[in-house]
């Protein structure tokens, strides 16, 4: 890898790296504290998770705007306070976890943050602030505007993957060899094989982001011949819903770091 830019103490371990979507989507119920300790248990030392702030400025670590899909509450968590949000059931039995019992509960575990709403950021950034936890996580996001956000409250301490324009400007770099530049802090490409039926994911996308100094991390693959193809081609991290799958493709290639 060609470092354009020095890596951040968040990638600072042994690669690839080997993240827990939402601790572990498949194993149990996804972003709980259950799944999170599941996770690690299995000796993970990244997960993935998204956040969403409660109308009365909590955050919590959830995926949808809704509780419909996989609590037995329904309702926008936006327009909920954090005791009907905490009231409802994942599955029946797990709570919403709090964002911050997640950083309490594992001082050494790393997470990475997709930043799922607007009304999030400032309640982000207060509980990155108030546990000194920049070090901890890389925040990631569909949403260019929030990752300006982001960056510019903290400017290169906290690592940040490229956002929607900036990925597009580095798949364009990596058929024309361009050399674009990206914001102080950006530390990854965080990508799928495919979005909207244009492939995101090859060889060139992976040469373009090294010769730039950025890691690679792909997601959700769940799939062990997909896994080995997507290392054969140099990424640097995969994220899965299936914590047993890549455990044991990371074990085969003598890549487990735990």
């Amino acid at each position: 890898m060609i470092l354009d830019r020095v890596p951040p103490p968040f990638l600072d371990a042994p690669r690839p790296l080997a993240f827990a979507h939402r601790g572990g989507a498949a194993e149990g119920y996804e972003n709980t504290m259950t799944a999170f300790a599941r996770a690690v248990d299995a000796g993970y030392r990244y997960v993935e998770t998204d956040v969403h702030a409660t109308a009365d400025g909590a955050l919590v670590a959830f995926h949808d705007r809704t509780l419909d899909r996989v609590t037995d509450r329904t309702g926008r968590i936006s327009a909920l306070p954090l005791s009907e949000v905490r009231a409802a059931r994942i599955g029946g039995t797990e709570r919403v976890p709090l964002f911050d019992e997640l950083l309490d509960t594992w001082p050494e575990l790393r997470i990475n943050i997709d930043v799922k709403a607007d009304d999030t950021v400032e309640p982000l950034i207060t509980a990155l602030r108030k546990h000194d936890a920049l070090d901890r996580v890389c925040i990631g996001s569909f949403s260019d505007a929030r990752l300006a956000r982001i960056r510019a409250a903290f400017g290169p301490a906290v690592a940040t993957s490229l956002g929607p324009r900036d990925v597009a400007r580095l798949k364009v770099a990596s058929l024309t060899g361009a050399r674009p530049r990206f914001a102080p802090g950006v530390c990854a490409a965080q990508v799928p094989i495919r979005h909207k039926g244009v492939r995101v994911m090859d060889a060139r996308f992976v040469t373009a982001a090294h010769r730039l100094g950025l890691h690679v991390h792909v997601w959700t693959v769940d799939d062990p011949d997909t896994m080995h193809r997507l290392l054969d081609l140099g990424v640097d991290g995969i994220m899965t819903d299936r914590i047993d799958v890549l455990r044991a493709v990371l074990t085969a290639r003598g890549h487990w770091a735990a």
